[in-house]
């Protein structure tokens, strides 16, 4: 039913592959237009419009270790280093 489509990127003008795999799921989905990215200029856009994330250095309350998180911590609340969050929320499960 689809075949492979050899379309251009509009950003950086090269040639990729538009699968027969990927048209289907496009279908599924609903999606009408086809992609106008290669998957390199599909990745860049998204990681532009992230942006870096903004860590904060914290002191495990488990461990005593020092935790990087992604929010700003506060006093009243807990902070957990990866592995003891890991381990706490195998214990609860």
């Amino acid at each position: 039913m689809y075949e492979d489509k050899t379309l251009i990127c509009k950003d950086c003008g090269k040639e990729f592959v538009f699968t027969a795999g990927e048209q289907e799921f496009y279908a599924e989905k609903g999606f009408v237009n086809e992609p106008q990215r290669c998957k390199a200029c599909r990745d860049a856009r998204k990681n532009a419009v992230k942006g870096e994330r903004q860590m904060f250095t914290a002191t495990c309350a488990s461990c005593g270790g020092e935790a990087k998180v992604p929010f700003q911590p506060r006093d009243d609340r807990p902070v957990y280093c990866s592995e003891c969050f890991a381990k706490m929320k195998e214990e609860n499960a």
